[in-house]
Protein backbone atom coordinates (compact mmCIF):
# COMPACT_ATOMS: atom_id res chain seq x y z
CA UNK A 1 0.00 0.00 0.00
CA UNK A 2 1.59 3.37 -1.33
CA UNK A 3 0.28 4.92 2.28
CA UNK A 4 -1.40 4.49 5.84
CA UNK A 5 -4.29 6.29 6.58
CA UNK A 6 -4.12 8.13 9.72
CA UNK A 7 -7.15 9.28 11.19
CA UNK A 8 -6.61 11.91 13.89
CA UNK A 9 -9.33 12.49 16.79
CA UNK A 10 -10.59 16.47 15.38
CA UNK A 11 -10.22 14.64 11.52
CA UNK A 12 -12.82 12.00 12.73
CA UNK A 13 -15.01 15.03 14.43
CA UNK A 14 -14.87 17.45 11.68
CA UNK A 15 -15.81 15.02 8.98
CA UNK A 16 -18.77 13.90 11.68
CA UNK A 17 -19.72 17.53 11.60
CA UNK A 18 -19.80 17.56 7.60
CA UNK A 19 -22.35 14.49 7.76
CA UNK A 20 -24.40 16.21 10.12
CA UNK A 21 -24.83 18.58 8.13
CA UNK A 22 -24.91 17.55 5.19
CA UNK A 23 -27.99 15.68 6.77
CA UNK A 24 -29.49 19.03 7.88
CA UNK A 25 -29.53 20.23 4.56
CA UNK A 26 -31.09 17.70 3.43
CA UNK A 27 -33.96 17.35 6.00
CA UNK A 28 -34.45 21.53 5.37
CA UNK A 29 -34.66 20.90 1.50
CA UNK A 30 -37.71 19.00 2.26
CA UNK A 31 -39.14 21.86 4.99
CA UNK A 32 -40.22 24.92 3.11
CA UNK A 33 -40.59 27.26 6.33
CA UNK A 34 -37.17 25.91 6.93
CA UNK A 35 -35.92 26.58 3.39
CA UNK A 36 -37.08 30.01 3.22
CA UNK A 37 -34.70 32.16 5.67
CA UNK A 38 -31.92 29.95 3.80
CA UNK A 39 -32.80 30.97 0.87
CA UNK A 40 -32.92 34.32 1.62
CA UNK A 41 -29.60 34.53 2.53
CA UNK A 42 -28.38 33.48 -0.78
CA UNK A 43 -30.30 36.01 -2.58
CA UNK A 44 -28.20 38.52 -1.01
CA UNK A 45 -25.45 40.12 -2.47
CA UNK A 46 -23.57 39.63 1.21
CA UNK A 47 -24.58 36.28 1.89
CA UNK A 48 -23.57 35.08 -1.56
CA UNK A 49 -20.23 36.93 -1.22
CA UNK A 50 -19.50 35.32 2.39
CA UNK A 51 -20.82 32.01 1.49
CA UNK A 52 -18.27 31.80 -1.65
CA UNK A 53 -15.30 33.02 0.82
CA UNK A 54 -16.05 30.64 3.40
CA UNK A 55 -16.06 27.90 0.71
CA UNK A 56 -12.80 28.92 -0.41
CA UNK A 57 -11.47 28.42 3.20
CA UNK A 58 -13.70 25.09 3.85
CA UNK A 59 -12.61 22.92 0.74
CA UNK A 60 -8.52 23.77 2.38
CA UNK A 61 -9.47 22.57 5.43
CA UNK A 62 -10.99 19.52 4.26
CA UNK A 63 -8.14 18.59 2.09
CA UNK A 64 -5.78 19.35 5.39
CA UNK A 65 -7.87 17.05 6.84
CA UNK A 66 -7.48 13.45 4.74
CA UNK A 67 -3.98 12.61 6.53
CA UNK A 68 -1.84 9.44 6.05
CA UNK A 69 1.90 8.36 6.09
CA UNK A 70 3.82 7.90 2.92
CA UNK A 71 5.41 4.58 2.74
CA UNK A 72 9.24 4.56 2.42
CA UNK A 73 10.91 3.09 -0.90
CA UNK A 74 11.17 -0.56 -0.53
CA UNK A 75 15.20 -1.18 0.03
CA UNK A 76 14.68 -5.19 -0.54
CA UNK A 77 13.21 -5.39 3.07
CA UNK A 78 11.28 -8.51 2.94
CA UNK A 79 9.65 -7.71 6.60
CA UNK A 80 7.00 -5.60 4.46
CA UNK A 81 6.26 -1.97 3.54
CA UNK A 82 7.95 0.88 6.05
CA UNK A 83 5.90 4.01 6.61
CA UNK A 84 7.64 7.34 7.55
CA UNK A 85 6.79 8.55 11.06
CA UNK A 86 5.94 11.92 9.54
CA UNK A 87 1.97 12.31 9.02
CA UNK A 88 1.36 15.02 5.71
CA UNK A 89 -2.17 15.37 4.77
CA UNK A 90 -3.47 15.86 1.04
CA UNK A 91 -3.36 19.35 0.87
CA UNK A 92 0.60 18.79 1.69
CA UNK A 93 0.90 16.88 -1.03
CA UNK A 94 -0.58 19.26 -3.45
CA UNK A 95 0.85 21.98 -2.23
CA UNK A 96 3.94 19.91 -2.33
CA UNK A 97 6.14 22.72 -3.91
CA UNK A 98 6.00 24.79 -1.32
CA UNK A 99 6.45 22.71 1.29
CA UNK A 100 9.48 21.22 0.03
CA UNK A 101 11.30 24.50 -1.40
CA UNK A 102 12.57 25.53 1.87
CA UNK A 103 15.46 28.41 1.96
CA UNK A 104 18.39 29.16 4.14
CA UNK A 105 16.66 31.85 6.49
CA UNK A 106 14.69 34.62 5.77
CA UNK A 107 13.83 36.40 1.93
CA UNK A 108 11.48 38.91 0.97
CA UNK A 109 8.63 38.67 -0.71
CA UNK A 110 9.18 37.97 -4.66
CA UNK A 111 12.59 38.56 -3.67
CA UNK A 112 15.89 36.71 -5.07
CA UNK A 113 18.42 37.16 -2.20
CA UNK A 114 18.40 36.38 1.36
CA UNK A 115 17.15 39.03 3.63
CA UNK A 116 20.71 39.12 5.54
CA UNK A 117 24.31 38.94 4.17
CA UNK A 118 26.89 36.35 4.17
CA UNK A 119 30.05 36.31 3.09
CA UNK A 120 30.39 34.06 0.19
CA UNK A 121 33.41 33.17 -2.47
CA UNK A 122 32.90 34.35 -5.95
CA UNK A 123 33.87 32.44 -9.08
CA UNK A 124 37.56 34.18 -8.92
CA UNK A 125 38.29 32.91 -5.56
CA UNK A 126 37.56 36.12 -3.63
CA UNK A 127 35.28 36.33 -0.70
CA UNK A 128 32.46 39.17 -0.45
CA UNK A 129 29.78 40.21 2.09
CA UNK A 130 26.75 40.21 0.15
CA UNK A 131 22.90 39.05 -0.03
CA UNK A 132 23.37 35.68 -1.27
CA UNK A 133 20.98 34.31 -4.39
CA UNK A 134 18.11 32.24 -3.34
CA UNK A 135 17.98 28.45 -4.12
CA UNK A 136 14.36 28.82 -5.47
CA UNK A 137 13.15 31.85 -5.69
CA UNK A 138 13.49 33.49 -8.86
CA UNK A 139 16.04 30.52 -9.70
CA UNK A 140 14.77 29.96 -13.34
CA UNK A 141 15.55 33.79 -14.08
CA UNK A 142 19.16 34.74 -15.34
CA UNK A 143 19.09 37.77 -14.62
CA UNK A 144 16.54 38.36 -11.57
CA UNK A 145 16.76 42.30 -11.33
CA UNK A 146 14.32 41.95 -14.17
CA UNK A 147 12.17 40.05 -12.54
CA UNK A 148 9.31 42.56 -12.58
CA UNK A 149 8.35 41.96 -16.75
CA UNK A 150 8.02 38.05 -15.41
CA UNK A 151 5.82 39.03 -12.58
CA UNK A 152 3.67 41.14 -14.43
CA UNK A 153 3.37 38.30 -17.41
CA UNK A 154 2.58 35.82 -14.84
CA UNK A 155 -0.09 37.69 -13.63
CA UNK A 156 -1.50 38.38 -16.93
CA UNK A 157 -1.19 34.70 -18.15
CA UNK A 158 -2.97 33.59 -14.64
CA UNK A 159 -5.70 36.33 -15.07
CA UNK A 160 -6.48 35.46 -18.52
CA UNK A 161 -7.01 31.69 -17.64
CA UNK A 162 -9.23 32.57 -14.81
CA UNK A 163 -11.34 34.39 -17.32
CA UNK A 164 -11.36 32.21 -19.56
CA UNK A 165 -12.74 29.61 -17.16
CA UNK A 166 -15.65 32.22 -15.61
CA UNK A 167 -16.58 32.22 -19.45
CA UNK A 168 -16.98 28.41 -19.60
CA UNK A 169 -19.03 28.29 -16.73
CA UNK A 170 -21.35 31.23 -17.60
CA UNK A 171 -21.94 29.39 -21.36
CA UNK A 172 -22.62 26.49 -19.58
CA UNK A 173 -25.08 28.03 -17.08
CA UNK A 174 -26.72 29.79 -19.80
CA UNK A 175 -27.10 26.17 -21.98
CA UNK A 176 -28.51 24.58 -18.36
CA UNK A 177 -30.99 27.59 -18.71
CA UNK A 178 -31.88 27.22 -22.07
CA UNK A 179 -32.57 23.63 -21.66
CA UNK A 180 -34.79 23.92 -18.37
CA UNK A 181 -36.31 27.54 -19.45
CA UNK A 182 -36.48 27.27 -23.62
CA UNK A 183 -35.66 30.91 -24.74
CA UNK A 184 -32.26 31.71 -26.75
CA UNK A 185 -28.96 31.42 -25.37
CA UNK A 186 -28.34 35.03 -25.97
CA UNK A 187 -31.76 35.42 -23.95
CA UNK A 188 -30.91 33.72 -21.06
CA UNK A 189 -27.32 35.60 -20.77
CA UNK A 190 -29.08 38.62 -20.83
CA UNK A 191 -31.38 37.51 -18.36
CA UNK A 192 -28.26 36.68 -15.83
CA UNK A 193 -26.59 40.00 -16.73
CA UNK A 194 -29.04 42.37 -16.52
CA UNK A 195 -29.86 40.58 -12.53
CA UNK A 196 -33.69 39.04 -13.80
CA UNK A 197 -32.78 35.96 -11.56
CA UNK A 198 -33.84 35.41 -7.94
CA UNK A 199 -30.33 35.36 -6.94
CA UNK A 200 -27.45 37.60 -7.08
CA UNK A 201 -25.88 35.90 -10.20
CA UNK A 202 -23.45 39.07 -11.19
CA UNK A 203 -22.61 39.03 -7.87
CA UNK A 204 -21.57 35.67 -8.37
CA UNK A 205 -19.51 35.93 -11.30
CA UNK A 206 -17.44 38.51 -10.29
CA UNK A 207 -16.49 36.91 -6.86
CA UNK A 208 -15.52 33.74 -8.97
CA UNK A 209 -13.33 35.50 -11.22
CA UNK A 210 -12.01 37.21 -8.20
CA UNK A 211 -11.45 34.41 -6.72
CA UNK A 212 -10.54 31.80 -9.47
CA UNK A 213 -7.68 34.67 -10.57
CA UNK A 214 -6.30 34.75 -6.92
CA UNK A 215 -6.24 31.01 -6.95
CA UNK A 216 -4.25 31.15 -10.17
CA UNK A 217 -2.12 33.51 -9.69
CA UNK A 218 -0.77 32.59 -6.68
CA UNK A 219 -0.34 29.29 -7.84
CA UNK A 220 1.54 30.48 -10.78
CA UNK A 221 3.89 32.85 -9.33
CA UNK A 222 4.26 30.48 -5.83
CA UNK A 223 5.71 28.34 -8.82
CA UNK A 224 8.95 30.11 -9.20
CA UNK A 225 8.87 32.91 -6.34
CA UNK A 226 7.89 33.12 -2.69
CA UNK A 227 4.71 35.19 -2.79
CA UNK A 228 4.65 36.24 0.97
CA UNK A 229 8.92 35.73 1.55
CA UNK A 230 9.98 32.58 3.75
CA UNK A 231 10.72 32.58 7.60
CA UNK A 232 13.73 32.06 9.57
CA UNK A 233 14.48 28.26 8.89
CA UNK A 234 13.28 29.07 5.24
CA UNK A 235 10.07 27.49 5.16
CA UNK A 236 7.31 29.71 2.83
CA UNK A 237 5.23 32.18 4.66
CA UNK A 238 1.96 31.21 2.00
CA UNK A 239 2.46 27.68 2.91
CA UNK A 240 2.18 28.36 6.59
CA UNK A 241 -0.95 30.93 6.00
CA UNK A 242 -2.47 28.07 3.71
CA UNK A 243 -2.40 25.58 6.32
CA UNK A 244 -3.49 27.72 9.60
CA UNK A 245 -6.23 27.60 7.97
CA UNK A 246 -7.54 23.88 9.23
CA UNK A 247 -6.30 25.14 12.74
CA UNK A 248 -9.09 28.19 12.72
CA UNK A 249 -11.50 26.42 11.45
CA UNK A 250 -11.32 23.68 14.23
CA UNK A 251 -11.46 25.85 16.58
CA UNK A 252 -14.40 27.95 15.59
CA UNK A 253 -16.26 24.71 14.65
CA UNK A 254 -15.37 21.51 16.86
CA UNK A 255 -15.60 24.24 20.35
CA UNK A 256 -19.25 24.69 19.24
CA UNK A 257 -20.02 21.43 19.33
CA UNK A 258 -18.60 21.15 22.96
CA UNK A 259 -21.02 24.23 23.75
CA UNK A 260 -24.18 24.22 22.25
CA UNK A 261 -25.31 20.93 24.22
CA UNK A 262 -23.88 22.64 27.57
CA UNK A 263 -25.69 26.38 26.58
CA UNK A 264 -29.30 25.02 25.10
CA UNK A 265 -29.81 21.98 28.11
CA UNK A 266 -28.96 24.58 31.02
CA UNK A 267 -30.39 27.58 29.51
CA UNK A 268 -33.74 25.43 28.78
CA UNK A 269 -33.95 23.66 31.97
CA UNK A 270 -33.27 27.39 33.64
CA UNK A 271 -35.74 29.07 32.31
CA UNK A 272 -38.61 26.58 31.99
CA UNK A 273 -38.88 25.13 35.13
CA UNK A 274 -37.28 28.40 37.39
CA UNK A 275 -36.87 27.38 41.24
CA UNK A 276 -34.10 25.50 42.46
CA UNK A 277 -33.31 24.07 38.95
CA UNK A 278 -32.44 27.56 38.08
CA UNK A 279 -30.90 28.69 40.96
CA UNK A 280 -28.08 25.85 40.78
CA UNK A 281 -27.76 26.80 37.48
CA UNK A 282 -27.12 30.25 38.06
CA UNK A 283 -24.49 29.36 40.19
CA UNK A 284 -22.80 27.32 38.31
CA UNK A 285 -22.09 29.72 35.26
CA UNK A 286 -21.73 32.56 37.29
CA UNK A 287 -19.14 30.90 39.38
CA UNK A 288 -17.65 29.73 35.91
CA UNK A 289 -17.37 33.77 35.01
CA UNK A 290 -15.83 34.80 38.03
CA UNK A 291 -12.89 32.36 36.71
CA UNK A 292 -10.12 34.41 34.19
CA UNK A 293 -10.84 32.47 31.10
CA UNK A 294 -7.40 32.58 30.36
CA UNK A 295 -6.17 31.29 33.78
CA UNK A 296 -8.41 28.60 33.24
CA UNK A 297 -7.58 27.52 30.13
CA UNK A 298 -3.79 28.12 30.39
CA UNK A 299 -4.17 25.32 33.89
CA UNK A 300 -5.76 22.97 31.74
CA UNK A 301 -3.15 22.51 28.90
CA UNK A 302 -0.58 22.73 31.28
CA UNK A 303 -1.99 19.71 33.02
CA UNK A 304 -2.35 18.04 29.40
CA UNK A 305 0.96 19.14 28.42
CA UNK A 306 2.37 17.23 32.03
CA UNK A 307 0.23 14.28 31.06
CA UNK A 308 1.67 14.23 27.50
CA UNK A 309 5.27 14.02 28.41
CA UNK A 310 4.42 11.39 30.95
CA UNK A 311 2.77 9.16 28.84
CA UNK A 312 5.16 9.49 25.34
CA UNK A 313 3.88 5.87 24.54
CA UNK A 314 0.41 6.93 24.17
CA UNK A 315 1.74 9.20 21.39
CA UNK A 316 3.15 7.43 17.48
CA UNK A 317 3.73 10.88 15.83
CA UNK A 318 3.83 14.53 16.36
CA UNK A 319 1.12 15.23 14.76
CA UNK A 320 -0.91 13.08 17.35
CA UNK A 321 0.78 14.90 20.14
CA UNK A 322 -0.19 18.40 19.03
CA UNK A 323 -3.77 17.04 17.25
CA UNK A 324 -4.73 16.01 21.25
CA UNK A 325 -3.57 19.28 22.24
CA UNK A 326 -5.66 21.30 19.71
CA UNK A 327 -8.64 18.77 20.43
CA UNK A 328 -8.18 19.59 24.58
CA UNK A 329 -8.45 23.25 23.53
CA UNK A 330 -11.22 22.99 21.77
CA UNK A 331 -12.88 21.31 24.60
CA UNK A 332 -11.96 23.76 27.30
CA UNK A 333 -13.16 26.63 25.09
CA UNK A 334 -16.27 25.24 24.86
CA UNK A 335 -16.41 24.79 28.47
CA UNK A 336 -15.65 28.32 28.63
CA UNK A 337 -17.85 29.94 26.85
CA UNK A 338 -21.26 28.48 26.92
CA UNK A 339 -22.47 30.84 29.95
CA UNK A 340 -22.89 33.51 27.17
CA UNK A 341 -26.14 31.86 25.57
CA UNK A 342 -27.12 30.06 27.85
CA UNK A 343 -28.37 33.42 29.51
CA UNK A 344 -29.46 34.54 26.70
CA UNK A 345 -31.37 31.28 26.32
CA UNK A 346 -32.77 31.37 29.92
CA UNK A 347 -33.68 34.74 29.08
CA UNK A 348 -36.28 33.85 26.60
CA UNK A 349 -37.33 31.07 27.92
CA UNK A 350 -38.92 32.57 30.94
CA UNK A 351 -40.92 34.37 28.10
CA UNK A 352 -41.64 31.65 26.29
CA UNK A 353 -42.79 29.60 29.07
CA UNK A 354 -45.76 32.10 29.59
CA UNK A 355 -46.94 32.49 26.47
CA UNK A 356 -50.54 31.29 25.56
CA UNK A 357 -49.82 28.70 23.32
CA UNK A 358 -47.42 27.15 25.60
CA UNK A 359 -49.71 27.14 28.29
CA UNK A 360 -52.29 25.85 26.20
CA UNK A 361 -50.48 22.85 25.63
CA UNK A 362 -50.04 22.89 29.85
CA UNK A 363 -53.86 23.22 30.42
CA UNK A 364 -54.80 20.00 27.65
CA UNK A 365 -51.67 17.60 29.44
CA UNK A 366 -48.63 17.72 27.63
CA UNK A 367 -46.21 16.56 29.19
CA UNK A 368 -42.88 19.03 29.63
CA UNK A 369 -41.07 17.13 27.37
CA UNK A 370 -43.19 17.67 24.39
CA UNK A 371 -43.29 21.18 25.42
CA UNK A 372 -39.84 21.93 25.63
CA UNK A 373 -39.51 19.76 22.21
CA UNK A 374 -42.60 21.50 20.02
CA UNK A 375 -42.90 24.94 21.45
CA UNK A 376 -39.75 25.89 23.48
CA UNK A 377 -36.53 24.45 21.08
CA UNK A 378 -37.88 26.08 17.50
CA UNK A 379 -38.59 29.07 19.10
CA UNK A 380 -35.15 29.38 20.09
CA UNK A 381 -32.98 27.98 17.33
CA UNK A 382 -33.10 31.34 15.60
CA UNK A 383 -30.71 32.67 18.54
CA UNK A 384 -28.66 29.35 18.59
CA UNK A 385 -27.99 29.64 14.84
CA UNK A 386 -27.03 33.59 15.09
CA UNK A 387 -24.77 33.04 18.09
CA UNK A 388 -23.14 30.06 16.40
CA UNK A 389 -21.94 31.91 13.33
CA UNK A 390 -21.33 35.39 15.42
CA UNK A 391 -18.81 33.38 18.11
CA UNK A 392 -16.98 31.41 15.39
CA UNK A 393 -14.93 34.58 14.24
CA UNK A 394 -14.51 35.58 18.06
CA UNK A 395 -13.21 31.67 19.01
CA UNK A 396 -10.81 32.50 15.89
CA UNK A 397 -9.67 35.07 17.19
CA UNK A 398 -9.20 33.64 20.76
CA UNK A 399 -6.74 31.15 19.38
CA UNK A 400 -4.24 33.75 17.56
CA UNK A 401 -5.32 35.77 21.22
CA UNK A 402 -3.63 32.28 23.44
CA UNK A 403 -1.12 31.24 21.24
CA UNK A 404 0.79 34.50 21.24
CA UNK A 405 0.28 33.90 25.51
CA UNK A 406 2.03 30.52 24.80
CA UNK A 407 -1.48 28.05 25.94
CA UNK A 408 -2.78 27.60 22.35
CA UNK A 409 -1.54 25.06 19.75
CA UNK A 410 1.09 22.86 20.07
CA UNK A 411 4.10 25.20 18.86
CA UNK A 412 5.03 22.12 16.28
CA UNK A 413 1.66 22.85 14.75
CA UNK A 414 1.32 25.86 12.05
CA UNK A 415 -1.34 28.07 13.20
CA UNK A 416 -2.21 31.83 12.91
CA UNK A 417 -1.41 32.17 16.37
CA UNK A 418 1.93 30.87 16.03
CA UNK A 419 2.59 32.50 13.20
CA UNK A 420 1.86 36.14 15.33
CA UNK A 421 3.95 34.92 18.42
CA UNK A 422 6.76 34.21 16.23
CA UNK A 423 6.67 37.54 14.74
CA UNK A 424 6.86 39.44 17.83
CA UNK A 425 10.74 39.03 17.28
CA UNK A 426 11.03 39.86 13.94
CA UNK A 427 9.03 43.01 13.88
CA UNK A 428 12.04 43.87 16.96
CA UNK A 429 15.14 43.22 13.91
CA UNK A 430 16.69 46.08 11.71
CA UNK A 431 15.34 45.55 8.82
CA UNK A 432 12.38 44.53 9.99
CA UNK A 433 10.82 41.47 9.00
CA UNK A 434 6.86 42.25 8.36
CA UNK A 435 5.96 39.82 6.16
CA UNK A 436 4.99 37.08 8.37
CA UNK A 437 2.90 38.78 10.73
CA UNK A 438 1.02 40.65 7.43
CA UNK A 439 0.41 37.27 5.26
CA UNK A 440 -1.41 35.63 9.06
CA UNK A 441 -3.57 39.40 9.36
CA UNK A 442 -4.44 39.40 5.97
CA UNK A 443 -5.76 35.51 6.12
CA UNK A 444 -7.18 35.92 9.41
CA UNK A 445 -8.80 39.04 8.27
CA UNK A 446 -10.63 37.80 5.08
CA UNK A 447 -11.83 34.67 7.00
CA UNK A 448 -13.15 36.83 9.88
CA UNK A 449 -14.90 39.41 7.86
CA UNK A 450 -16.76 36.70 5.71
CA UNK A 451 -17.99 35.25 8.97
CA UNK A 452 -19.14 38.66 10.26
CA UNK A 453 -20.87 39.05 6.72
CA UNK A 454 -22.54 35.83 6.95
CA UNK A 455 -23.88 35.89 10.64
CA UNK A 456 -25.29 39.32 9.89
CA UNK A 457 -27.01 38.10 6.68
CA UNK A 458 -28.31 35.10 8.83
CA UNK A 459 -29.58 37.13 11.62
CA UNK A 460 -31.17 39.51 9.28
CA UNK A 461 -33.02 35.84 7.99
CA UNK A 462 -34.02 34.08 10.91
CA UNK A 463 -34.44 37.15 13.48
CA UNK A 464 -38.40 37.39 13.49
CA UNK A 465 -37.79 41.11 14.62
CA UNK A 466 -35.91 41.79 12.06
CA UNK A 467 -38.34 40.24 9.59
CA UNK A 468 -40.69 42.49 11.00
CA UNK A 469 -38.73 45.44 10.47
CA UNK A 470 -38.13 44.87 6.92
Amino acid sequence: MPFLPVFLWTDILIFLLLAVVAAAVIYIRRRPHLRAPWKSVIQRRRGMIAIMVLSCYVVIGLLDSLHYRPALEDEGDATGTHYATEVVSVFDRIAQPLRQQVEKTYSAPFAHRLYVKEMQTTEDGTLVYDYPRLKYGASHLDHPDNKLDDIINTVIQATLLSLLLVIIVFILHCLFNRKRLGGSLLGQAGRITRGGSDYPLRTFYLMLFLLTATVFNLVALSADYHVFGTDKVGQDVLYQALKSVRTGLVIGTLTTLVMLPLAIMLGIAAGYFRGWIDDIIQYIYTTLNSIPGVLLIAAAVLILQVYMNNNPEQFETIAERADMRLLFLCIILGVTSWTGLCRILRAETLKLREAEYVLASRSLGASNFSILHKHILPNLMHLVLIAVVLDFSGLVLAEAVLSYVGVGVDPSMISWGNMINSARLEMARDPVVWWSLTAAFISMFILVLAANLFADVVRDAFDPRMQGAR
